[in-house]
């Protein structure tokens, strides 16, 4: 007899967890040995069973009509295959209506379904579909007034845009600024608000720069640009549901920069120089040390470029600076990082010797929490089976049931934190060095608009005042920056001041 394998999970998060398919597939291929079955192929749904349309159901469907050998469906339980009634019509059709004697196996609930089951089989069958689309309905309605029971308590309700972050704290979800890319999209308004941008120029611009969309990687597209300009969020308030509410979270820019960036976008401030014909590389790079603007530049008698404050809160008295002598300034700030052969080799053992003892620390943390977690189903179980039993009352079910279910939540994100997390930051600090090394040697040899990504890559800002430069390191860059000053290649110095620089081996 040969039979077809049906597996699914709603989110790509639980397939991510490594836990739900693989059990799947291997309880029905026992199944399928035990019953002398051939499996001919396996469809795998990664999407919620609510609505009709899933890629590998209609697949599977489309195959069973063409291949009329194949004639038995195996699947875990009845949720699993669907949760809306037009799916069960779809199929109970093709069960019904050929003359293949077709069936499915629900192995879990040890259910064989066929056009010859009992009629009363057939109606708990069509109770269990009729009660799974009604748990879905009812999740979808309260997750709705959940949803904006937290938009009137301030809390944005939906996924992060870029340049913040969804975090969890004591089982409550908020919103904060991404350290990552705060200081990006603080830029992206600056620039913006001065009037010397276009929507394509200022993408451009931030392409070049390095900004990408945080889960893919891919190029910023000028449509999100738009939207994020117009995004209340950034500014402290949000819009659910035609409706605006303030925010509890931190804000990344001011209304009044946020209005300055409506003003232009509407046209109600002239754009000073809308095509951006004049490229010029270190744009949005510096920000003044007096008033905190970021800083512009301009030609001057048609060949020379002067960069200077963008003056968007009023005049500032910063001088202009010539793009050659800002070029010399910058070539100052990226020699910061050069530092000694000898260093980098005792900085990466310390890594290495580190990097141990955290994969140990991750693999006990992920048992201990695995171990917590297995415990508390088992009282789950021994819980529902009390219930059924009135050995304890429906009331006290649902009160132990619901605080064990949410240490369950908690103990799984906790799993997940841990194994997200980067162990091979070991060859990750290998590279940092290695990038360092790279920007101090060939720095000198690139073009303004590589020198100006590098820059990008090594600092958060830099600080222009008084005719002096002053870089704001990124991490781990800034550790290098005082490495180097620090060690000034003198080998028994480093050897002496080992003991009062652990601290720095540890970070």
């Amino acid at each position: 007899m040969k039979a077809v394998i049906y597996a699914r999970v709603s989110s790509s998060e639980q397939a991510r967890e490594g836990f739900s398919i693989p059990a799947q597939l291997k309880l029905l291929q026992g199944y399928a040995e035990n019953k002398k079955l051939t499996v001919e192929r396996e469809f795998i749904d990664i999407e919620t069973a609510k609505k009709t349309g899933r890629t590998n159901f209609t697949e599977m469907i489309q195959y069973l009509k063409k291949n009329t050998s194949v004639k038995i469906i195996l699947v875990e339980k009845t949720d699993r295959l669907y949760r809306n009634i037009k799916d069960w019509v779809t199929l109970d059709d093709l069960i019904e209506k050929d003359e293949l004697d077709r069936e499915v196996h629900l192995v879990k609930e040890n259910l064989v379904m066929s056009k010859d089951s009992r009629s009363t089989d057939k109606l708990l069958h069509g109770l269990k579909v009729v009660i799974a689309k009604n748990f879905i309905d009812n999740l979808s309605e309260e997750t709705r007034k959940g949803l904006l029971e937290k938009a009137e308590q301030g809390i944005y309700p939906s996924y992060a845009p870029i340049g913040f972050l969804n975090v969890c704290t004591n089982g409550r979800k908020y919103l904060e600024p991404d350290p990552e890319y705060i200081s990006s999209v603080k830029e992206m308004f600056l620039l913006y608000s001065t009037g010397d941008y276009s929507l394509e120029s200022l993408t451009r611009k931030m392409i070049d720069d390095g900004f990408r969309y945080p889960r893919s990687g891919n190029k910023m597209q000028k449509s999100m640009v738009f939207r994020m300009l117009r995004n209340p969020l950034y500014y402290g308030e949000f819009v659910w549901k035609g409706k605006l509410y303030k925010g509890t979270h931190k804000p990344i820019v001011s209304k009044e920069l946020w209005q300055r960036v409506q003003d232009v976008l509407d046209g109600k401030v002239s754009r000073h120089m809308d095509s951006n014909t004049h490229d010029f590389p270190y744009t949005g790079l510096i920000k003044c040390g007096k008033c905190g603007c970021a800083f512009t530049a301009e030609l001057k008698k048609g060949k020379y470029v002067y960069y200077h404050c963008s003056g968007s809160k009023g005049k500032c008295k910063e001088p202009y600076v010539r793009e050659e002598k800002l070029e010399e300034l910058l070539n100052e700030v990226i020699c910061q990082l050069q530092i000694d052969e000898k260093v980098t080799d005792w900085i990466k053992a310390a890594l290495h010797s580190s990097h141990q003892d955290k994969k140990a620390f991750q693999d006990e943390k992920i048992n201990e929490f695995t171990a917590r977690y297995k415990k508390l189903q088992n009282r789950l179980d021994g819980l529902y089976e009390d219930k059924l039993d009135n050995v304890i009352s429906e009331e006290t079910y649902m009160e132990k049931s619901k605080a064990w279910r949410s240490e369950q939540e908690q103990i799984l994100k906790k799993i997940q934190i841990h194994q997200n997390a980067d162990v091979n930051y070991f060859e990750f600090g290998k590279s940092i060095f290695e990038l360092a090394e790279k920007a101090t040697s060939r720095y000198s040899q690139q073009s303004p608009h590589e020198k100006a990504k590098i820059l990008k890559i090594v600092s958060s800002n830099l600080i222009f005042s008084d005719g002096k430069l002053i870089p704001e390191w990124r991490k781990p860059f800034d550790l290098l920056a005082s490495v180097s000053e620090w060690y000034q290649g003198d080998e028994k110095a480093m050897e002496e001041n080992i003991p009062e620089n652990k601290n720095w081996l540890q970070r």
